[in-house]
């Protein structure tokens, strides 16, 4: 991406300051940000916005140049396609940490900040556990049941993704500052926010949203009534996507939530694999109807993947190849390939669930025995 488009694109969203006004000017602009800056947005606006606007955009283009945060926009080949099919997809992604991995099969994991010891746990246990299926834990980095996701996926030797309500350049809440750290390191920071961006109250709705829109699943694992866990699974379910919840204690606050959810059609589940059972059909749906970038390829049109585990595809014959009845790690497989861990962790989790692999302890894959 050129120096001025960048700029054009960080400029359009300080003035518009909102996803429907961005796509708006975009697209009458034929997908030009250089034109809507120069030619459209000026006559939408005051002169005066528009001249600090600019000035804003001065400032995030210099913070992007020296914190290697990417700016992802809403049409281009890194934007997550989950994401791009709900009803508001925000125009920009500001990203620390691996891009590709936004690509991945994912699962959000949220729940109360109020938590419960035990529910903590289960969190960190269904993390771990999904994570070493292949799949991506999501989750929006607050205390309670999302940091236990997030780091559970961790110490599990998974992925994981954190959507902040805030900019990228402040964690929130700051007591989670070194998972922050430990997120950006092994897996993606994510915000529709740019830097300078304070923790309001009407961030975290819109946060909420691409939480539910960049997974195939949203579990609750502990929630109360008035929790915003709720909302972001009736934000899942309102677009399409599975919503599962976890039962708990009639003498338990913080699980009526889940109860409720319940009672509204989420599906109760008891263990992982039952998330993974579940999920199995819309991975192999993710597969052939969106692109998954690779590394050192373009992005497969949409339909490119055979029905059954890539039987025709080079990068599955590339991975066959690479896998031995011996146990191998995740990052082996990544060198002996040259495919990119996002793309791997998808085509690993759709040959196992088909049976040809087998995740032995500590996540390393094998050929299926049998």
């Amino acid at each position: 991406m050129s120096g001025d488009i960048l700029h054009a694109q960080l400029w359009l969203l300080r003035a518009t300051a909102g996803a429907r006004l961005y796509r708006e000017l975009l697209e009458a602009a034929g997908g030009d940000p250089l034109l809507a800056v120069s030619r459209l947005l000026p006559a939408r606006l005051p002169r005066g916005q528009v001249t600090d606007a600019g000035r804003e955009a001065d400032l995030d283009r210099r913070w992007l140049d020296d914190s290697g945060t990417r700016l992802v926009g809403f049409g281009e080949a890194s934007y997550p396609g989950l994401l791009a099919r709900i009803g508001s997809p925000p125009p920009l992604l500001f990203v620390r940490g691996d891009v590709d991995l936004l690509w991945a099969p994912q699962l959000a994991i949220v729940g109360s900040r109020q938590a419960t010891a035990g529910g903590l746990a289960t969190a960190a246990d269904f993390a771990g556990a999904l994570a070493e299926r292949g799949f991506v834990i999501t989750s929006g980095l607050a205390l309670g049941i999302d940091a236990a996701a997030h780091a559970g996926a961790l110490d599990g030797g998974g992925r994981t993704i954190a959507v902040l309500g805030t900019g990228l350049d402040r964690i929130y809440p700051a007591r989670n500052a070194a998972l922050a750290r430990r997120i950006e390191g092994a897996g993606a920071l994510v915000s529709e926010f740019p830097p300078r961006s304070e923790p309001r109250r009407e961030h975290f709705p819109r946060r909420n949203r691409i939480i539910a829109g960049l997974a195939l699943g949203t579990l609750v694992v502990e929630a109360g009534l008035a929790s915003g866990s709720l909302s972001t699974a009736r934000l899942a379910a309102e677009m399409g996507r599975e919503v599962y919840a976890i039962p708990g204690s009639i003498h338990n606050p913080v699980a009526r939530g889940c109860h409720q959810l319940i009672r509204e059609g989420a599906k109760l589940v008891e263990t992982a694999q039952e998330v993974v059972d579940e999920l199995a059909p819309m991975v192999r749906e993710l597969q052939q109807a969106l692109s998954l970038p690779t590394a050192g390829s373009a992005a497969r049109p949409r339909g490119a993947s055979p029905s059954r585990a890539g039987r025709d595809d080079p990068d599955y014959a590339l991975l066959r190849k690479a896998l031995g009845h011996d146990p191998v790690p995740l990052d082996e497989l990544a060198r002996r390939t040259r495919l990119t861990i996002p793309a791997l962790s998808s085509m690993l989790l759709r040959m196992e669930l088909e049976g040809e692999v087998t995740v032995n302890p500590g996540g390393n894959y094998s050929r299926h025995a049998g």
